[in-house]
């Protein structure tokens, strides 16, 4: 089974609100850019990727999270983000039943998060 039909199994595993609001979450993220990658790590987690880590995402009791890699580092004019405010690279969005999914906003930090993950590579390479 590849990466994403394990993230298919995952969301039909999860019968209630949160499958919903997992499924449409990982709609917006990969309608963002056409090359970015899903992966199955950290023990069973769904992550995207473009030229390196956008963001990795779980379904808790009673949330869905979405943590970003480099959330600090991102613009967020939608407010999106709503926990792991005080790390130093990684910010998260909690997204609760009845939450509605900004799908702009929240593509546009994953376009900022594929932004950011380019020019560090450009800098890898100019270094």
């Amino acid at each position: 089974m590849n990466a994403s039909e394990r993230i298919d199994a995952l969301i039909a595993s999860i019968t209630d609100w949160r499958g919903e609001t997992f499924a449409e979450m990982r709609k917006i993220i990969l309608a963002a850019d056409g090359e970015i990658v899903e992966e199955w790590k950290y023990m069973g987690s769904p992550v995207w990727y473009r030229d390196g880590m956008i963001a990795v995402a779980n379904a808790h009791k009673g949330k869905v999270k979405l943590t970003f890699a480099n959330g600090a580092s991102l613009p967020d004019p939608g407010k999106l983000f709503n926990a792991s405010l005080e790390g130093n690279a990684r910010r998260a969005i909690d997204f609760f039943e009845g939450d509605t999914i900004d799908a702009q906003a929240l593509q546009d930090l994953v376009r900022a998060a594929i932004a950011i993950n380019q020019a560090k590579s450009k800098k890898k390479t100019a270094g």
